[in-house]
């Protein structure tokens, strides 16, 4: 096992901390809706997700009985070298996975990778456990089909808050059915891995609207599927936790990184200084540091020779761009 204990606080110019620090001092804090009536109201003023160019290819596709909408992207410049399953966040009730198409077209071209991107069921209309039964469908149908459809078998997965939740989620789900090994690693920013208010990041956001929303008919919220933070975590894929010092979860991806560790996984856990929850999709210097340096570790772990001869008829769109 390996835990980069060297690597908790992220080495980033000074320049940069300071530039941040100023950021976050003129910013007013943000808050999620608070009730299913304010849900309503953010999510009807939310602005059209900003197109990519080229588009998405937008598709249903899924395993066995289930299906669920997803968007992919692939690279222009050639024939993916992987395929990275992509969990959008918005506390399990908001966003949409279109919403990602700029940054996930950017992330296609720059890794050369087929992104999937996962257009989930959102709570409260569709609680727990309508989210990762749908990420566990796209999953499935990944590692039945990516060969076929994109050439290569070699995955990743990520998502950013409740995205990174969902991919963790989906991940046990996965190992369960011993359909895991697939997945060469998994990119996680900021996730809350406890949605049962027992460990004190957990009980710092108790009362938060979409708590109750996602999970408030689990009679058991430390159930793993809701909070992976209690569950048997052995088994899975090389795995990278960022998280902001700054960020109200900070010590809940800290016992995630350790529990995964102890459990025999490869860990790496980046803290960066002055940075809040969402940091990575602000507009601050030290954000681009972050994202480039989660881009350099999935490439890293995505370049491994695992690709499948092409099959006629079914080669990748090349339809290509954050």
């Amino acid at each position: 096992m390996r835990l980069a204990l060297d690597a908790l606080s992220a080495d980033v110019p000074a320049d940069q901390v300071e530039e941040a620090r100023a950021f976050y001092r003129s910013r007013a804090p943000g808050r999620g809706p608070a009730t299913w009536a304010e849900l309503k109201e953010v999510r009807a003023a939310r602005p059209a997700p900003r197109a990519a160019e080229p588009p998405a290819v937008e598709e249903t596709v899924g395993a066995g009985d289930a299906c669920v909408p997803v968007r992919i992207f692939t690279p222009a410049a050639g024939p993916p070298r992987g395929v990275y399953l992509d969990i959008h966040g918005g506390g399990f009730y908001m966003d949409c996975a279109a919403q990602g198409d700029v940054r996930n077209r950017a992330l296609a071209e720059a890794l050369r990778l087929a992104v999937v991107s996962v257009d989930y069921r959102l709570a409260p209309e569709h609680p727990w456990p309508a989210a990762p039964d749908d990420c566990e469908a796209a999953a499935l149908w990944l590692v039945e089909e990516a060969a076929a459809r994109f050439g290569t078998s070699r995955l990743a997965i990520g998502g950013t808050s409740a995205g990174a939740t969902l991919a963790l989620a989906t991940l046990l789900r996965l190992r369960d059915r011993g359909a895991v090994a697939r997945f060469a690693g998994a990119a996680l920013q900021f996730g809350t891995y406890d949605l049962s208010a027992r460990t004190p990041a957990g009980r710092r956001i108790a009362d938060e609207y979409f708590i109750e929303a996602y999970a408030g008919r689990a009679a058991d919220r430390t159930l793993p599927d809701i909070s992976p933070l209690y569950g048997d975590l052995g088994g899975l894929p090389p795995t990278l936790l960022v998280v902001g010092a700054a960020d109200v979860l900070l010590e809940d991806n800290l016992a995630m990184a350790g529990r995964l560790s102890a459990a025999g996984n490869e860990v790496e856990v980046r803290v960066y200084p002055e940075s809040p929850h969402g940091f990575t999709s602000h507009p601050t210097t030290l954000a681009g540091t972050a994202r480039h340096a989660i881009h350099t570790w999935l490439r890293d772990r995505t370049a491994g020779p695992e690709r499948a001869a092409p099959v006629s008829g079914t080669a990748p769109n090349p339809a290509a761009e954050k």
